[in-house]
């Protein structure tokens, strides 16, 4: 049978486990392996060229260098997640204000209300959008009022100005003005 190229054999195994001389490893434990190993290292340079040493050295200086570094960077990689996180329980959680489109209903009803006061403007509602025109510049003073009153004409109402045209340049209407109106909800 044979397993990635070569022949493994339990008998000879075994046979090889029981010849090993155990006893041989003895000396490599002794107090006198340490003598030997530095005895090994000073004669060493004489054994391998100066070159050689040289080559050794700055290699394991190199190796000392970039385990130094890397240590380093690690700790400073360390102190700065934990700012960060630190900073991250700091951050107040900040509300979002969402704009909602009024209801077309209560745009409707405005905008019949507002033309029973404003008799010299004429009001239109599309969804959430009104609008007020007006064929002439006399009503200016009603114009301006009645863009005041949608301001302020329902509770959280907020109210952007999409076009507004006032005076002779106009297109269509000297007096014309289109508003959206939204309510503000905060999550």
């Amino acid at each position: 049978m044979k397993l990635n190229k070569f022949n493994f054999d339990a008998q000879k195994i075994q046979k090889s486990i029981k010849d090993f001389d155990y006893r041989s490893l003895k000396k490599y434990t002794s107090p006198q392996a340490g003598n030997d190993l530095n005895a090994f290292l000073e004669k060493l340079p004489q054994h391998s060229g100066q070159t050689m040493l040289i080559i050794a050295g700055v290699a394991w200086a190199s190796a000392g260098a970039v385990g130094l570094f890397t240590a380093v960077q690690l700790q400073k990689m360390a102190e700065i997640r934990i700012e960060l996180e630190e900073a991250d329980a700091l951050k107040p959680i900040v509300p979002q204000i969402v704009d909602k489109a009024v209801s077309p209903n209560q745009v409707e009803e405005f905008a019949d209300h507002a033309k029973d006061i404003y008799a010299g403007l004429d009001f239109g509602a599309s969804g959430a959008r009104i609008t007020m025109t007006s064929k002439s510049l006399a009503a200016f003073g009603q114009f301006r009022e009645a863009i005041a009153h949608v301001q302020n004409g329902g509770q959280g109402w907020r109210v952007s100005v999409d076009k507004l045209c006032v005076g002779r340049e106009c297109e269509r209407y000297p007096l014309s003005a289109t508003l959206t109106i939204n309510t503000v909800s905060v999550k």
